[in-house]
């Protein structure tokens, strides 16, 4: 993956905005979001202003290191983020290979999966998305 795509902030903000549009149009009502850390930080913020959410976890989890895939297999501070259930909107910014969804799916049957960006090989984890990307690096 040497190929890059570059997204500026005001795309990518325009882009969580649509993924709200989405979000609101699938008729689910949402009580609580769980950003996955570190991406998911900014459109579950974004997300919650949009949608008047208040309620909110932070999940860690990463696949990546230094541009690199790392093996996954743990969620930390599981604990703290209480139930998941199906108002639960489980927020980051892309699915990549999918890993952190399929773990999270694992995890949290119930919860409804969003992402800003999806490439094909995580596009059957997430439930929401806004765009679809080519198998690029997306550098934001």
């Amino acid at each position: 993956m040497t190929d890059k795509i570059y997204i500026t902030w005001n795309e990518f903000h325009q882009d969580v905005k649509n993924l709200c549009l989405k979000i609101k149009n699938s008729g689910q009502k949402f009580n609580k979001i769980v950003a996955v850390s570190r991406g998911g930080f900014i459109p579950a913020g974004i997300v919650a202003y949009e949608l008047n959410i208040r309620n909110s976890a932070v999940i860690n989890i990463s696949t990546y290191f230094d541009d690199k895939h790392l093996e996954l297999n743990e969620i930390s501070n599981i604990q703290s983020i209480g139930e998941v259930d199906e108002k639960t909107l489980i927020i980051d910014d892309i699915s990549d290979t999918g890993q952190t969804f399929k773990l999270m799916r694992q995890t949290f049957p119930k919860g409804t999966f969003a992402t800003v960006y999806t490439k094909e090989k995580g596009l059957n984890q997430v439930d929401i998305f806004e765009r679809q990307v080519p198998e690029k690096w997306i550098v934001f």
